[in-house]
């Protein structure tokens, strides 16, 4: 060193180092580089994280006095803690240097190589320079070269353990071992340094591990859980403890195999990887091919756990392959496949909705030539499969179907998967012909499930399963087509299928109940004792086998139930009908099968008892109603619930079923319940999201906001219509589903309340009998079972008036003769007597009101003119019961009165309409009159109706000026025109167009001039003051035909949206003379008043009888409340409607 420069300092800059590789190949916490200053005295840098690229970047400077000796020594050393080091961690490179060879490179940084490591060169990129004084600023860098025992020992350990690592001789690694061992010894658990010293003995222990000098793996795992658990979440060295312990239990299941130890690491890389940035070292080996990739190939290649923990796991391994890996498709598709199962096993809808949307991400991310892609379709398919069993929404079959068949052609003749293939489309395929009873269908799967029992001979893995789904195709045509030949040799096959199933096979149970339900079609056939025998103990088999909440109990229920009741029709001992009724009632109860099941179990219940006049007629029939309101529920769309209520055969008339039942067995209020029950869901269901919440608010305001924010978003969330975005539909249901969770346990808070505890429970008949108040209600019950009529007086019991004479296919005959007069009516001539009508409407008025008229006259004691109101079922709703007339002379001449001459009718659709109606009632407000008339409603939506624009005049003529009037025809008579004409007016007049759509109900609209104003737009409408509407239209009060007795139509639509008064007119004669009367008493004074419309109507219909022809005069209906001389002071509801225009 040159004499000019003693006394000086040299200022050395750390900026980097490369290529550095830790001879151990372990991994570190980071890097950092030594100067030894003197014998005393070393500058160390700052421990920094090593990057991906094996290098770091410090930017770390040393003061350095020249005094010293000539030359320096530099170390470079890997750190295996970040917090607190313990001894000088492992050398990576070491270099002795002079003075003058760091200065001659001036001021520009130079790189400074180390001896080879691994193959690769270390190196620093340093920058030095002469200073004549020193600042101290880094002298909190300078260490004391003085090391404890534990550094010593420590510190020898890495020396052993890097030296085994390069020479593989074992006695290195005793050594090292040895040495860590020692270094335990010295500190007690509550020692800073033990998570440290624990780690470096797991390590060398794991390092023996793999290379199978050392056995005891469960003390390497031990070791490395206690470093752990010193090392809390927010510790410094808490991922490296993470990546540690990680691999020391993948490297255990690489030996043993055991899928705890590769699912224990699945979480402890989950952990890890969001702790690890992106570009660190320890990053790219976590994230790499021998770390979390190696796991989660593994992970998804473990057999499919239906568990909780296994469920968990999946997630966890989606989590670690995100979007974009080359994982993740398989990572969804494994998921999905577990969410499966575990459906099947517990019967969740929220698994199998969730199975089918990752399912068709997984496909979706698998390109159409992936050797995968058919395994993901075929995945997916049985969730769409599973789904319409448990559901039954036929779209999610014809999915499945194309599905399968896109697999299939991914699959071709030799194709090892081609057999599964071919079996589950045939499963499909044979469930469509359940449904649809395409001949094709049947006969198809039975062809494609017979050469998949091909593919798989004897021996073959899939050789049962191909037998057993064979049997089960031929059964159901053997079912449907009655081919004896099937029958036999579904029995033989289901037979071969159980002997080669082991005990503990999940199927079966299955299996053996299929087989019991071939053996009881034999038994019908033959009435051979043996077959029924064997039958019912291979149920009862399947039954003990299957856990008390499993699925598949209900299908073994169902055949022993199926087994018990045909052996009472051959031996008719009553302990085998008992026992058939309590399978009815466990299949129809049981708790993880899907609705649609429980539901068809439960109505074949109500009908066998029907049959064998067996006492739980009613509880079935409660349970039935119970289920298809329950099932509604779960549909998040007003479509999908009438697609729900009207997919089950025979459900149409239950409402009426139960009542009658009810009725001969004297209750004829639980009569009364059930009707309502049973009719008029769709209104009922969508109500409840209406529900005045005044009351509430009075008593517990938190809960009213709770629920009023929960009614905004439920409204939200059910879709109008069926979306054509599967997934889309998908997602909103499980989003409905969530919501009606909520809105559930919200509802049963509020029924914890005092004088809450009924709040959304079906009203009991002390509450229905309030629709009553104004007059008795009488409902007509139409069953194939009995018809009769209930009166539901204002006060008292309900009186049932039995109809003797009137039999449902009466009521059919009578609502055909009735259609056909009226057509033939109307080719008449306005004088010519109508003589089938008459005939027909004496009838009505002999065999069906006569009866009723002596009640309310005689037992009530109603006087002239009362209000009465008609609530019709079933054939019931076709009939103009209104118009009941016994076309009678006396023998004074005078003419016995009709049924319209003795009182003011009314119809309502249910009870429960009228007393929502009152409940839902708002303060008046002033009113206002809006006239809505489209005669012109363009080309394609019907011809132009001429006396609109004549009428609109009229009745803004008729309506007085004082009414707050608005116009709107022609042009401006548009659907959105229309609607807000209804939002913002109190009265309103539609005269129009008027179309009933008999398959789909909720398209019914009025015609306007750019498109149709449907009942679905008219629900959907939240119409605040709503009092009265007079419509002028065709078809406003045909009803729906298909779903359980319900009432759809325009007019019920707007009595639900809120008016108090609907009108539904033909002619002008009764426009004039009703609105005459409607506001007759105005012109002393008085106000608008919507309560009078009933009145009105009678005395119209009256005024007209010499200028509209008898069959037009049937058509004016008035449907709803009267509140006249009520002292509440509600506004009530009023609907008119008709049959035509």
């Amino acid at each position: 060193m040159p004499n000019s420069l003693e006394g000086q300092f040299i200022r050395l800059e750390v900026i980097s180092g490369k290529h550095l590789q830790v001879p151990s190949e372990r991994a570190p916490a980071g890097i950092y580089v030594s100067i030894n200053v003197d014998s005393r005295r070393r500058w160390k840098s700052a421990i920094k994280v090593l990057s991906s690229d094996e290098s770091v970047a410090w930017g770390d400077t040393a003061t350095l006095s020249l005094d010293a000796s000539s030359k320096l020594s530099l170390d470079i050393r890997a750190s295996f803690e970040l917090n607190r080091m313990l001894g000088s961690g492992e050398l990576i490179g070491e270099l002795e240097v002079t003075w003058d060879e760091l200065l001659d490179h001036g001021d520009e940084p130079f790189n400074l190589s180390f001896p080879p490591v691994r193959g690769g060169c270390p190196s620093l990129m340093l920058k030095a320079a002469v200073v004549h004084s020193c600042d101290n600023q880094d002298s909190a860098l300078l260490y004391s070269t003085a090391e404890c025992e534990i550094d010593r020992d420590t510190d020898a350990g890495h020396a052993r353990f890097a030296e085994y690592v390069s020479s593989e001789r074992v006695s290195h690694l005793n050594d090292a071992v040895e040495h860590f061992q020692s270094v335990l010894d010295q500190c007690p658990v509550d020692h800073p340094d033990r998570a440290a010293v624990l780690t470096n003995l797991a390590w060398a222990r794991l390092k023996s591990y793999i290379e199978g000098d050392f056995q005891d793996i469960d003390s390497v795992t031990s070791l490395f859980r206690e470093a752990l658990a010193l090392r809390l979440q927010g510790h410094p060295d808490y991922p490296l403890s993470l990546y540690y312990l990680a691999e020391a239990l993948t490297w255990r299941y690489s030996k043993e195999g055991t899928a705890i130890y590769i699912q224990e690491s699945a979480q402890l890389y989950r952990k890890l990887l969001p702790l690890c940035p992106e570009g660190t070292y320890l990053r790219t080996i976590a994230a790499g091919e021998n770390g979390v990739d190696y796991v989660i190939g593994e992970c998804n290649n473990l057999p499919t756990d239906a568990s909780d923990e296994g469920i968990h796991l999946r997630r966890i391994v989606l989590q670690l392959c995100p979007p974009g890996h080359q994982y993740h498709p398989d990572a969804l598709n494994q998921l999905s496949s577990a969410l499966q199962l575990r459906f099947r096993q517990c019967g969740s809808i929220d698994d199998i909705d969730e199975s089918i949307r990752v399912g068709r991400e997984a496909v979706s991310l698998c390109p159409e030539e992936h050797t995968s892609r058919a395994t993901y379709l075929k995945i997916l398919g049985y969730s769409l499969r599973h789904r319409f069993d448990h559901q039954g929404r036929s779209h999610d079959l014809d999915e499945a179907i194309c599905v399968y068949e896109e697999a299939l052609r991914m699959c071709p003749v030799g194709h090892k998967t081609r057999c599964l293939s071919l079996d589950t489309l045939g499963g499909a395929l044979r469930v469509r012909f359940i449904k649809r009873g395409d001949v094709d269908d049947i006969n198809k799967a039975i062809s494609l499930r017979r050469e998949a029992l091909m593919l798989s001979p004897p021996g073959h893995p899939h050789h049962d399963t191909a037998l057993n789904n064979l049997a089960i195709t031929l059964k159901i045509r053997y079912n449907e087509l009655n081919v004896s030949e099937d029958l036999d040799e579904a029995i033989n096959l289901y037979r071969e299928s159980l002997r080669l199933t082991r005990l503990e096979d999940p199927q079966r149970p299955r299996n053996l109940s299929n087989l019991s339900s071939v053996l009881r079609s034999r038994f019908t056939k033959t009435q051979k004792n043996e077959d029924i025998e064997e039958a019912i103990r291979l149920c009862q088999e399947s039954l003990e086998a299957l856990p008390s909440l499993h699925p598949d109990r209900s299908s073994s229920y169902v055949w022993l139930q199926e087994a018990y009741l045909s052996r009472y029709r051959v031996q008719r001992k009553s302990a085998d009908l008992s026992l058939a009724v309590e399978n009815f009632r466990l299949a129809s109860q049981h708790p993880t099968q899907g609705f649609p099941e429980r539901i068809k179990e439960a109505i074949d219940w109500a009908r066998q008892t029907e049959v064998y006049q067996q006492q739980s007629a009613l509880e079935a029939y409660k349970i039935c109603l119970e289920l298809i309101d329950n099932h509604m529920m779960t549909r998040s769309s007003i479509i999908s619930r009438r697609e729900a209520a009207t997919a089950f055969h025979g459900a149409q008339s239950l409402p009426v079923d139960a009542a009658s039942c009810a009725i001969r067995r004297n209750n004829v209020r639980q009569a009364v319940k059930l009707v309502e029950q049973g009719r008029g869901q769709q209104w009922s269901l969508a109500s409840r999201l209406r529900t005045p919440l005044e009351d509430l608010e009075s008593t517990s305001p938190e809960l009213a906001r709770k629920l009023s924010e929960l009614r905004k978003s439920l409204s939200d969330a059910q879709g109008s219509a069926a979306s054509t975005d599967r997934a889309a539909a998908d997602r909103t249901a499980t989003e409905y589903r969530r919501l009606t969770r909520q809105w559930d346990a919200a509802v049963a808070e509020i029924r914890n309340l005092r004088a809450f505890s009924r709040f959304l429970l079906p009203l009991l008949y002390e509450d229905l009998q309030a629709a009553a108040r104004q007059g008795p209600v009488i409902i007509f019950i139409a069953s194939q079972y009995s018809c009769s009529a209930i009166i539901v007086p204002t006060s008292g019991e309900p009186h049932h008036v039995p109809l003797p004479s009137v039999t449902l296919t009466d009521l059919n005959n009578l609502k055909d003769r009735f259609a056909r007069a009226i057509r033939h009516a109307s080719t008449m001539g306005p004088k010519v007597p109508r003589n089938d009508l008459i005939v027909l409407l004496r009838t009505v008025w002999n065999e069906i009101m006569l009866p009723i008229i002596n009640v309310l006259q005689h037992v009530l004691k109603l006087n002239s003119l009362s209000r009465i109101w008609l609530c019709p079922t079933a054939a019931f709703t076709s009939i103009p019961l209104h118009a009941a007339h016994p076309f009678q002379t006396n023998a004074d001449r005078s003419k016995e009165p009709c049924l319209e001459d003795l009182f003011i009718c009314s119809y309502t659709p249910t009870l429960s309409a009228l007393v929502r109606s009152r409940r839902m009632m708002k303060k008046r407000v002033a009113p206002s009159f809006a006239t809505i008339g489209q005669g012109q409603p363009g080309a394609g939506k019907g011809k132009a109706l001429l006396a609109v624009d004549s009428e609109v005049e009229l009745v803004r003529k008729l309506v007085p000026e004082t009414a707050n009037r608005t116009n709107i025809s022609g042009d401006a008579a548009t659907r959105a025109g229309a609607l807000e004409a209804l939002e913002e007016n109190t009265w309103v007049h539609l005269a129009c167009h008027g179309k009933q759509d008999p398959t789909q109900p909720y398209d019914s609209h009025f015609v306007m001039r750019d498109g149709p104003l449907t009942l679905l737009d008219i629900m959907e409408k939240d119409i605040p003051h709503a009092e009265f509407a007079f419509l002028s239209a065709c078809h406003t009060a045909v009803g729906d035909k298909e779903t359980p007795d319900e009432v759809i139509h325009l007019a019920a639509g707007l009595q639900f949206s809120g008016f108090k008064s609907v009108d539904d007119a033909v002619a002008k004669h009764v426009v004039e003379a009703f609105y005459k009367n409607m506001f007759k008493d105005l012109e002393e004074g008085g106000e608008m008043d919507c309560t009078k419309a009933a009145w009105a109507l009678n005395r119209a219909t009256h005024a007209v009888k010499t200028k509209v022809p008898l069959e037009q005069r049937m058509v004016f209906v008035h449907i709803g409340l009267d509140s006249e001389g009520s002292s509440s002071g509600e506004n009530d509801l009023y609907i008119w409607w008709g049959y035509c225009k």
